[in-house]
């Protein structure tokens, strides 16, 4: 936890907050904290800064804010991601949120396990905690947006073509793919499918609305790597 996030309902007055959950059994353990140590806290979708410990108990924790850092700045990428298995989904939430991405569709495809859908990982506060995390990690405040589209054909055909308005549409798929663009700070919607990649008609219905294949290099990388290295390259993280 590089960075301590608080929400409005921790605020015990103007400038303080009162911890007592995970966040402070971290500070407790970590920071081993004492008396006016000061530690990096952020507000969830503001500012950060630092807060200094002006209390301490047994049960909680109370610190004292200064909030005048902007929050860091977002990554200009939209996510289309093929729902993957709910371990490696885990994985995938917190490291988008630690790398900046803000808005993430996870959409079907044919090779999705329909079971994929039914899982506790998908609940809203479980999403939630994920991108807390990756937040955390990272020193970011911002919350990404996160949205489940369990039909593909009427998403791409209803919904894709003004989501991905007005920026580069890349699909990562190696046939007849183009090299990965170089970083840019141009808006960019990037596709990901699921592993073993997208079938025909999901690939031809995205090129259909101008998405180009692109190809990430020579290595077969597992879903969760090919994200992190497509980000790299497309937004110089």
């Amino acid at each position: 936890m590089n960075l301590i996030l608080v929400t409005p309902s921790d605020f015990i007055s103007e400038d303080e907050v009162y911890l007592s959950d995970r966040r402070f059994q971290h500070i407790q353990q970590i920071h081993r904290a004492k008396l006016e140590q000061r530690l990096k806290v952020g507000m969830l979708n503001g500012n950060s800064g630092y807060g200094e410990i002006t209390a301490i108990n047994d049960q909680g924790i109370t610190l004292k804010l200064t909030l005048t850092d902007e929050p860091l700045r977002a990554v200009p990428l939209t996510l289309l991601l093929a729902l993957p298995r709910p371990k490696m989904l885990k994985r995938i939430l917190q490291s988008t949120a630690a790398l900046g991405i803000k808005e993430i569709y996870l959409i079907n495809s044919y090779k999705v396990d329909k079971s994929y859908w039914s899982t506790p990982v998908l609940h809203e506060e479980s999403i939630h905690q994920q991108l807390l995390l990756g937040l955390e990690q990272s020193g970011d405040t911002l919350l990404p947006k996160v949205h489940l589209r369990k039909r593909f054909k009427p998403f791409v055909e209803d919904e894709l073509e003004a989501i991905a308005a007005d920026s580069q549409k890349l699909l990562a798929h190696p046939y007849q793919a183009q090299t990965c663009p170089d970083s840019s700070k141009q808006k960019t919607t990037l596709a990901i499918g699921p592993e073993g990649g997208f079938i025909e008609y999901e690939v031809a219905k995205l090129q259909q609305l101008g998405f180009n294949s692109i190809s990430l290099g020579q290595r077969i990388l597992k879903v969760e790597s090919a994200i992190c290295v497509a980000i790299a390259k497309l937004c110089n993280i």
